[in-house]
């Protein structure tokens, strides 16, 4: 030991403390061992205390390590379950109540050309009444309480037909100026141009929304992108929406992807949901009524509900999960065997799986079975064992 510590230099900590003085030493370099106390550092899960489960925990930007957050993907069948309002409304309503099981990191919708062509009724109203308006503003058997204000300028207009007279001959004009220029240069110029005048202009869109008429349906599909909705428009054959989002959440499954939320009534969809559930990843349901495709799903939401933005802590529990084979035996039923014979099953052996209901006229202390056999035992076959094992499935 002597020879690897040598003495070591004693220097005076601090000058203000004099209880630490000590003598001055004449210079040495000890020779000192180095121990490695920062091994290389692994990952290793960290378990809960309440429970075995690992959670996962990732560095924060912060530094701090939290758990991992929850991906969920949002799938949208448009051609089984369009919106019945404003589609941005119902986009940002959908997209609010998927965030309550994770972070969305993708929603898409698909459907053919005739959903984004169809008009909804609640549409076609809302046109008749504005068109009706119009005209008695027009003869003047009408006027606004207060005078309608450009969105864009400021400029104030007597009638609703004055300012979409006014935005159609000023800022649509001046638009179209605009996209023109653009068209006609390239590259880094054609984006600076772009950002500068075309992107981020909210006002005119916004009145344009309002004033303008799309010619084909409604601006269903402009609408679902404003609100961050990948839109796919699919070929006009059976079933293309929804062999594409089937293969959209084979997608997700191969992702990493722990929760799918999707909005659809169409029953094609539970076998994608049992693998879904094979591949231990949530399913949440968006429908109109829980039918098969809800009985496959950890989650059914009611789609008005979720439009209306009333979806509750409470409908959000999840259900237990029914095996393939509990859901496939309760559309089963059963019918009951007699023995003429020794009983083997009686009392409290005798066991089913669902419910039994009798006609006749038996008396609380009489013998149902041996009733039965009664009346029949004047019959030429006299047995009343079933063929196939005893038993018959209906």
């Amino acid at each position: 030991m002597a020879a690897i510590f040598s003495p070591i230099e004693l220097v005076n900590l601090n000058p203000k403390f004099p209880f630490f003085s000590f003598a001055r030493q004449p210079k040495c370099f000890p020779k000192t061992l180095h121990f490695d106390f920062n091994p290389r550092r692994r990952w290793v899960p960290v378990k809960s205390s309440i429970s075995d489960q690992e959670i996962d925990m990732v560095r924060t930007k912060g530094g701090v390590y939290a758990p991992k957050e929850k991906k969920v993907v949002i799938l949208w069948d448009l051609d089984n379950k369009p919106p019945r309002g404003p589609p941005f409304d119902a986009a940002i309503a959908l997209k609010s109540v998927a965030q309550k099981f994770g972070s969305v990191i993708d929603i898409s919708a698909y459907a053919n050309r005739h959903a984004f062509i169809h008009m909804p009724q609640w549409v076609v109203e809302e046109r008749r009444e504005r068109r009706q308006i119009d005209l008695l503003e027009k003869k003047g058997l009408s006027s606004p309480s207060q005078p309608y204000i450009c969105s864009v300028c400021g400029r104030k207009c007597k009638t609703h037909m004055d300012l979409k007279k006014h935005f159609q001959q000023l800022h649509e004009r001046e638009r179209q100026k605009k996209l023109s220029r653009m068209r006609s240069l390239k590259g880094k110029k054609r984006q600076r141009f772009k950002e500068r005048f075309i992107d981020g202009n909210e006002k005119y869109n916004e009145a344009a929304r309002s004033l303008l008429t799309p010619k084909v349906g409604y601006g269903l599909a402009q609408e679902l992108k404003r609100a961050g909705v990948f839109v796919k428009t699919v070929q006009d054959k059976p079933q293309a929406a929804d062999w594409a989002l089937k293969k959209q959440m084979l997608h997700s499954m191969s992702s990493g992807v722990d929760w799918i939320v999707l909005v659809s009534d169409d029953s094609d969809f539970s076998e994608m949901l049992n693998k879904a559930r094979d591949a231990n990843m949530g399913t949440v349901v968006v429908g109109d009524q829980d039918r098969s495709l809800g009985r496959y799903a950890d989650v059914w939401l009611p789609w008005i509900k979720v439009e209306n933005r009333e979806v509750k802590d409470a409908d959000l529990e999840l259900r237990a999960r029914d095996s393939v084979d509990d859901v496939h035996e309760s559309k089963r039923g059963f019918t009951v065997s007699f023995f003429d014979g020794e009983d083997e099953y009686r009392g409290s052996d005798m066991r089913f799986g669902g419910s039994l209901s009798f006609s006749g006229d038996y008396g609380e202390d009489d013998d149902w079975i041996t009733t039965r056999l009664t009346e029949d035992e004047d019959d030429e076959d006299g047995d009343y064992i079933l063929e196939s094992e005893d038993e018959m499935w209906l």
